[in-house]
């Protein structure tokens, strides 16, 4: 089944001079890890804050699980959507657990739930609730600050997350490390993962799909290995010769 689906999507922003998005067509399958990659200014971060209706295509169509999200009230999906963006977003007066609690409340979930979902969601991005939930998002690195970020847009088990480049500010050492636990999230959940990031060496290894764009257009869309083996155009030829890889270069089904 189709997760998201694109439609001859446009947009063009007031007093920009072209397209944000130019005719973009695509279908991204339930459970898949699409990572998006390109330029600056070549519509990433625009097309996955249309799939949350935080943007509104000029034309076209965008459906989510079949749905055309344009029929759907933008708060009641919202609620629907996991998001996490580079700045995560915490709330600075709240503690771990309240930041994490907070789309629970939203729905009114009970107390016990709330708190079962606060334990198990500090237990998947590896932070000892004992330690962690009754700290303050100041007490936290950027690294524990990013995976309350993510543990909070995971509790209400969300058919879908947007990922907005959550690990562009963080340290490499930190950024290896949630790149593995996020692969591992996802291995376990089996949801449908958009992530968008500017490196390409982090595309490749998390996504089991790549869409690649420039200027408004989707370059190419498959497996790392495809993009790898076979460069659809000069744009992704010199994007993959940032990596410098050799003819021996090693990479499986889900990255590098």
């Amino acid at each position: 089944m189709n997760a998201v689906e694109f439609e001859h999507v446009k947009k063009q922003f007031p007093r920009m001079g072209y397209m944000t998005l130019d005719d973009v067509n695509v279908q991204i399958n339930e459970g898949e890890f699409v990572t998006i990659l390109g330029s600056s200014g070549c519509g990433k971060t625009t097309f996955i804050k249309m799939i949350n209706r935080l943007y509104k295509p000029d034309f076209g169509h965008i459906r989510l699980f079949g749905k055309d999200i344009q029929n759907s009230n933008p708060v009641l999906l919202r609620r629907k959507i996991g998001y996490v963006i580079q700045q995560v977003g915490l709330f600075p007066h709240m503690t771990v657990a309240e930041n994490i609690a907070t789309i629970p409340r939203i729905l009114k979930w009970d107390k016990t739930k709330i708190e079962n979902g606060i334990e198990e969601m500090l237990q998947l991005v590896s932070l000892d609730p004992k330690e962690f939930r009754d700290r303050y998002p100041a007490q936290l690195s950027g690294g524990q600050q990013q995976r309350v970020g993510l543990a909070r847009a995971l509790v209400a088990n969300p058919p879908i997350m947007l990922l907005d480049e959550p690990f562009g500010a963080i340290d490499a050492i930190n950024r290896e490390n949630l790149q593995n636990e996020i692969k591992r999230i996802h291995a376990q959940s089996r949801k449908t993962y958009i992530f968008v990031t500017h490196d390409i060496r982090e595309a490749l290894k998390l996504g089991t799909k790549v869409i690649i764009m420039n200027k408004g257009h989707i370059i190419q869309y498959a497996s790392p290995k495809e993009i790898i083996n076979n460069p659809c155009d000069n744009f992704v030829i010199d994007l993959l010769k940032t990596l410098n890889i050799q003819n021996n270069y090693v990479i499986d089904g889900a990255g590098i």
